[in-house]
């Protein structure tokens, strides 16, 4: 999934380049790059796809030419996670209706790669045997109130049933959960069979399941886009979590650890940052620090100097179009800076 606009970590990640297609941590590889790689570690190339949206279509094929652009599947609108997870299951269920199935989101780093692989391939075994729904949970290092927590029932099967979801907390329930030791976050990883997957959508979604049925005869053909723009519209702007993990009693999670952060607020980058003497995390050589620590500071015009003076503690974070300085902290506070911006000057600077 690459269809998402990454608002929390704006000004860096805009409608027009959002961050799954930048190299957030100087790696040299993109994030949705990193993420095709480690995919190939499980996939054949040519069983992997990318939704996205329309908009990002030609981006991706930039980004990832060694895939078929027919593998690139662009959303006419963007309408959360739900309806692309169906559109895509039952596109695949199509070509192989015994096809295991691995969704994962493009903009998510992960350090321990090999660890990942151990999982994935262990929950794909596991999900083609029973008819059950697999979901990856990450161990907790803190009470973090920016993710899901996923609550689970204790047992030595690695495989554990899932007892809740709760989607982020406030900061005394987040504290909870993590004392309770019986709560991991939600990494909104999943693996299931097409089987599985488009029984529990008939059953818990059935209006938006019957709304896609109606087109199957039109998926991997030249009518695919043209049928997929008319309905794709008409259906629920929903999460998958909502729409299916939450109501179905056959959902399982996998506690697991491999390096795991979704990169999805400037607080999770600079805790995944390599830093200096100073712990400022930067990414310009032009960026001057003095008396200043524990700092984010970004920029995009690699010609530009910028000089910092007894900061500490802040996101600072330079675009052609916007400044932003935030304490690390208030790093939330971001959504709510994008949605002023929206309302007041519209979307020029989005």
């Amino acid at each position: 999934m690459a269809g998402g606009i990454g608002s929390r970590f704006w000004p860096m990640s805009t409608q027009k380049h959002p961050k799954q297609f930048h190299d957030i941590l100087g790696t040299g590889k993109t994030l949705i790059q990193q993420t095709f790689e480690r995919m190939t570690q499980t996939f054949p190339k040519e069983n992997i796809y990318i939704i996205t949206n329309k908009e990002y279509v030609e981006l991706t094929h930039n980004q990832l030419p060694e895939i078929n652009i027919d593998q690139i599947i662009g959303e006419p609108n963007m309408m959360n996670t739900a309806p692309c997870v169906l559109y895509m299951c039952m596109k695949i269920h199509q070509i192989n209706s015994n096809a295991k199935i691995l969704i994962a989101p493009s903009d998510h780093i992960i350090l321990d790669s090999n660890r990942f692989t151990e999982i994935i391939d262990f929950a794909l075994e596991e999900s083609a045997k029973d008819d059950i729904l697999i979901t990856l949970g990450i161990s907790p290092t803190r009470a973090d109130t920016g993710y899901g927590y996923i609550q689970f029932v204790e047992s030595k099967n690695p495989l554990k049933k899932v007892k809740t979801f709760t989607e982020k907390p406030n900061a005394e329930l987040a504290e909870s959960f993590i004392s309770s030791g019986d709560f991991l976050w939600n990494a909104g990883i999943f693996t299931w069979s097409s089987e599985s997957i488009l029984r529990a959508f008939e059953l818990h979604q059935h209006e938006m399941f019957t709304t896609f049925k109606s087109i199957e005869n039109t998926y991997n053909t030249a009518e695919e886009s043209t049928e997929i723009a008319k309905i794709y519209p008409t259906v629920s702007k929903i999460s998958i979590d909502y729409a299916i993990m939450e109501k179905s009693d056959n959902v399982y999670v996998i506690p697991s650890s491999f390096g795991w952060s979704d990169l999805g607020t400037w607080a999770s980058l600079f805790e995944n940052s390599e830093k200096n003497q100073e712990q400022n995390s930067t990414n310009s050589k032009l960026i001057f620090t003095y008396e200043s620590s524990n700092n984010i500071i970004r920029t995009t015009n690699a010609n530009k100097a910028i000089i910092i003076d007894d900061l500490q503690g802040y996101i600072v974070a330079d675009t052609e179009h916007a400044l932003m300085i935030c304490p690390i902290e208030k790093d939330q506070k971001v959504k709510d800076f994008v949605q002023d911006l929206k309302l007041n000057k519209g979307e020029e600077f989005l």
